[in-house]
């Protein structure tokens, strides 16, 4: 029997490639790539199955083009870049992989916050006078977490995540706001609150909502006005939540202390980008989810997308 044609735009993890060559007749080709592109729109009439991630975009022209395809895997949790409805259309499952970085992504928001909070005041060129080493020790201060609220907005894995790390490992308190009653999921102290309150009283404010249609610039001026003079901001949901020109505005100005962003609008930011060049902004190329186990546990798609083929069910169907 031929193996079915499965077409990988963005990588995967050897040990899932390796288990999907076994099974299937595999292409590795990017669809906005030079080198790639030509390779994919020959192979994309007969492909059955696609895996992407981030930047694929899989839709209705898209659609048209594989007239044989059968499922679409995401390799990560956003499901932003795949047209599902349309996929429904044309009998496409669409399948994913929820929790595969909720704890990665968790660590990594708690780390940024403590680079932001405490000035480490780390030295590696050269040795410190006594005077320097001094003027260091003294003059920096910075905060600790368990005098902070920390306010999330949307409570799905990864904010539950973050919320039980912040609490019950470092004592902070808690406020959220998500459009769904979450309380049964919690196992550790955290307030349901409404979004003025959570900004009025959030020391940091955490974001992890997905970019369903109402959430652009769902944090913008009015939202950060609100916010507690010294207040902390930190984006690693979708850049398009976040008015990066309301934030810059905010930092100039002092309302708020810092900030630190992991994905942007566009992706990545261009050279007018207005956070570049701040002191108190911290700026990463979308590495939250850039753990070993991570980056394998998303490429493990591949399993859900083979059932697909196999005419099985999948453990993890798009919602």
């Amino acid at each position: 029997m031929d193996k079915p044609k499965v077409i990988v735009t963005e990588g995967l993890d050897p040990a899932p490639m390796a288990w999907l060559r076994e099974r299937a007749e595999v292409i590795e080709a990017e669809p906005g790539s030079a080198s790639g592109s030509e390779l994919f729109l020959r192979e994309l009439p007969a492909c059955e199955a696609l895996v992407v991630r981030t930047y694929t975009r899989v839709n209705g022209e898209l659609l048209i083009a594989a007239p044989k395809l059968r499922v679409v895997g995401r390799g990560g949790v956003g499901l932003e870049n795949i047209d599902i409805a349309a996929c429904r259309g044309r009998g496409v499952e669409v399948v994913y992989t929820p929790d595969a970085n909720t704890r990665a992504v968790g660590e990594y928001v708690i780390g940024l916050l403590l680079q932001m909070i405490r000035p480490y005041g780390f030295f590696r060129d050269r040795a410190l006078s006594t005077s320097e080493f001094k003027k260091v020790r003294n003059e920096q201060r910075g905060r600790q977490l368990d005098e902070m609220t920390l306010g999330i907005v949307g409570m799905g894995r990864v904010g539950r995540r973050l919320g039980r790390i912040a609490s019950l490992g470092f004592g902070m308190r808690v406020v959220y706001r998500d459009l769904l009653d979450v309380r049964e999921k919690l196992d550790f102290p955290a307030e349901a609150v409404s979004m003025d309150e959570l900004l009025n009283r959030a020391d940091v404010l955490s974001l992890h909502v997905d970019m369903r249609p109402g959430n652009e610039h769902l944090i913008g001026r009015r939202e950060l006005s609100k916010l507690k003079r010294g207040a902390y901001v930190v984006n690693t949901s979708r850049g398009e939540v976040l008015d990066a020109h309301a934030l810059a505005e905010a930092l100039r100005h002092g309302n708020i202390a810092g900030a630190a962003l992991d994905v942007y609008d566009p992706e990545p930011p261009g050279p007018d980008f207005p956070l570049l060049g701040m002191g108190n902004v911290l700026l990463a190329p979308h590495m939250a989810a850039r753990t070993y186990t991570a980056i394998e546990n998303m490429s493990w798609v591949v399993r859900d997308v083979l059932a697909v083929l196999e005419g099985r069910s999948p453990a993890h169907p798009a919602p």
